[in-house]
């Protein structure tokens, strides 16, 4: 990934909240067939050790070749994703006075690089499925729990997935937010995103602000 010092994210703080708030991952393969990506959702564990960045696991359809192809501690490239958005230049102040802007787009991205293990086992697969649940359930007004179902049911659902663990060797975050702007031009560029009017701009416009300047 091209990444200029600027634009690099390197606090652990901050790559691991984008990961917990974006948990759908692109789990990048390289098999048989060539590269492969899939996307699931994922548990991150942060190690406690400062030398290791800490463990990725998630779940894919017994049907899916991907947990077959890929060899024992193979190495994989799982992508996380943050708010994105589309940048005028008619939000820049300076465009208006000497029009030398061009349009761009921003973004916080994580990749964590990391060597991938298959968990074909009910006890990982159920205490997995049962923490994500509890996770993304949580703000519902009556969260679903897997009680919920008969027993032989999710025993059959819990049948149909295998389990994956990712030992991650490194992060690599990315903050494409204007850093290297006037900061006129970059409260523009706030600005013009928080006219779009929903959580996704408003959240990277609220970034962008927050984020330390760069003047090249």
């Amino acid at each position: 990934m091209y990444l200029p010092a600027y634009f690099e994210e390197t606090r652990p703080e901050a790559l691991h909240a984008l990961i917990a708030a974006h948990p759908l991952g692109a789990l990048v393969t390289s098999g048989p067939n060539g590269l492969d990506a899939n996307h699931v959702p994922f548990e991150f564990d942060a190690s406690k050790d400062p030398g290791a960045p800490g463990t990725l696991r998630a779940h894919v359809a017994r049907a899916n070749p991907v947990w077959r192809e890929v060899g024992p501690q193979s190495d994989v490239l799982v992508i996380f994703q943050g708010p994105t958005g589309y940048i005028s230049p008619n939000w820049y102040p300076s465009k208006h006075e000497a029009h030398r802007q061009v349009p761009t787009y921003n973004y916080l991205v994580v990749h964590a690089h990391g060597r991938i293990t298959v968990r074909d086992d009910e006890a990982f697969v159920r205490g997995l499925v049962a923490r994500l649940t509890r996770k993304m359930e949580a703000g519902q007004p009556v969260p679903w729990k897997m009680g919920d179902a008969p027993a032989d049911f999710i025993d059959q659902m819990l049948g149909a997935i295998v389990g994956i663990e990712i030992e991650v060797t490194r992060f690599v975050g990315k903050a494409k937010l204007s850093q290297n702007k006037s900061d006129a031009d970059r409260r523009g560029a706030a600005d013009g995103l928080r006219t779009r009017g929903d959580s996704h701009t408003d959240a990277l416009a609220s970034a962008m602000l927050a984020a330390p300047p760069h003047i090249k």
